[in-house]
């Protein structure tokens, strides 16, 4: 499982970015979600890792 903090505003961000953290449950500034480590969730993270911190559980 991996924990995916939203650190940056997704305000001025490609719609793809925007629509990528909305799939992973994140809307604004300091939002958390926990998410299974595989290759979807891998994905997602490599589009918008400079907007997110992400710490192994």
């Amino acid at each position: 499982m991996v924990r995916i903090e939203l650190v940056k505003s997704l305000n001025g961000r490609l719609k793809e970015q925007i629509a990528t953290a909305a799939a992973l449950g994140l809307r604004k500034i300091g939002d958390v979600t926990v998410q299974p480590s595989n290759p979807q969730t891998q994905g997602k993270i490599k589009k918008i890792i400079h907007l997110i911190k992400v710490t192994e559980e």
